[in-house]
């Protein structure tokens, strides 16, 4: 347990669980950083308290519920969207936030990720990216570098990953960003921009796993990934989301930035007229 919070922690140490602290994440991990940002806008967000939730799926990223002192649910795997909306539709004032990582979202929950896009509920969905299947040792996943070396990939991953936000955009969210743990401020001001959004909003963070951050070679510590971050993401805001493919091992730059923001009647919103309709 730790003793006493750093000071930069005063500000929200009344909704996460000092008791439960340190966290079990990695030294250098981003997950730390996301997990302090997340709490910080909830805390700016004007949303009170008592109606923020989070929704996690399994993974290391599935551990952050666990340390916010509000309602918070570790779910099974890949079914973080569909409890999600389940709790949204039952409280349409509920501020609805998934955080999962690129595996638990887009792999075994890929299907309820591009329908709950199409429909347009209006949930928050945070994919931590670090593109591979961290907690369970290192395999590949769906957005997994082109010619990376994982374990289920000694000799190269030879399969097209996703691009996070063309994916989003096509399915149908209405707010699409993309920062990594390094951009503090501008992952705040993306979780506030989530909160206002109606409609289904999705940030995606690329945050490096620091066991597996890289056996090709080409980054042999986390700190040089993370200086590749620092020195080649661009941030880019008015970009064709073809150009958003993530593509590491040939040092093509990373773009960040907010990349859609556009107005759709929300799934609660078609459904409230449905029912207004036929009870009249």
């Amino acid at each position: 347990m730790i003793q006493e919070l750093p000071p930069s922690y005063k500000d929200i140490e009344d909704i996460i669980r000092i008791d439960r602290l340190p966290t079990i994440w990695c030294p250098g991990c981003g997950l730390g950083i996301i997990f302090k940002v997340l709490a910080k806008a909830i805390k700016l967000s004007g949303i009170p308290i008592e109606k923020h939730v989070i929704v996690c799926g399994i993974g290391c990223t599935g551990r952050m519920g666990g340390y916010f002192k509000l309602d918070s649910y570790h779910v099974t795997h890949g079914r973080a969207i569909p409890f999600a909306i389940g709790l949204k539709l039952a409280n349409p004032e509920l501020e609805v936030t998934v955080v999962g990582g690129d595996g638990d979202i887009l792999s075994i929950g890929g299907n309820h990720f591009i329908h709950a896009a199409r429909r347009n509920h209006d949930i928050n969905v945070i994919i931590v990216n670090n593109f591979v299947y961290g907690l369970t040792g290192g395999q590949y996943a769906p957005t997994t570098p082109i010619g990376s070396i994982t374990t289920t990939s000694p000799y190269g991953y030879i399969e097209y990953p996703f691009n996070v936000p063309l994916l989003a955009y096509a399915a149908g969210a209405t707010y699409i960003a993309r920062w990594t743990p390094l951009h503090y401020e501008q992952l705040l001001n993306a979780f506030l921009t989530m909160f206002k959004v109606k409609g289904f909003a999705v940030v995606e963070v690329i945050s490096p796993c620091t066991m597996y951050v890289d056996r090709s070679g080409k980054f042999k510590r986390m700190v040089d990934f993370m200086k590749f971050l620092r020195e080649k993401c661009i941030v880019k805001h008015d970009v064709k989301l073809e150009e958003l493919t993530i593509d590491v091992l040939n040092e093509k730059p990373i773009i960040l930035g907010n990349f859609v923001y556009r107005e759709r009647k929300t799934f609660e919103e078609n459904i409230k007229e449905l029912i207004e309709r036929h009870l009249k």
